[in-house]
């Protein structure tokens, strides 16, 4: 058994270093003229997402930081969601995860590949756009068979 993996022999999603997730949390919300957190540690990571889609509610680019923390958050939802690695889902410059039970491929370009940005997966991952929604604007990029998300999502 491979010490990374879990006892399923899935490799478990990253676990977010709640020291670094706060100080990007706090930066999105001085920028978004609010007081520091000051909730448990456990809802870090979603009122990190919040502040993020704060700040495009507003117009404003969210802070790097906290937008790479909502993006990789989101992601590691989908995975233990929807464990395997059938489709690679890519949010550059932030993060690529690979989900969902099938096939599996093991070198060069995966061939279900789901690509998008970060405001638009934020989105999708929390219902606030749907899977046909984004693939009508051309907001999201899905080839192969199974590079299809709207069964998981939101997540």
């Amino acid at each position: 058994m491979n010490p990374c993996r879990g006892d399923n022999g899935r490799v478990p999603p990253r676990r977010l270093d709640p020291d670094k997730l706060r100080s990007a949390l706090d930066a999105q919300l001085v920028a978004l003229d609010q007081p520091p957190f000051d909730g448990p540690a456990s809802a870090l990571a979603g009122a990190c997402v919040a502040a993020v889609l704060a700040a495009y509610d507003r117009g404003l680019t969210p802070e790097r930081e906290a937008a790479r923390f909502a993006v990789r958050h989101l992601l590691d939802r989908l995975v233990t969601a929807a464990p395997g690695r059938t489709v690679e889902v890519r949010v550059p410059p932030y993060a690529a995860v690979q989900a969902i039970e099938g096939p599996r491929h093991t070198r060069g370009t995966p061939p279900n590949v789901v690509e998008t940005d970060a405001r638009t997966w934020i989105e999708l991952a929390v219902g606030r756009l749907s899977w046909d929604e984004a693939m009508t604007k051309g907001a999201v990029s899905a080839s192969g068979a199974r590079a299809d998300l709207s069964g998981h999502l939101p997540v």
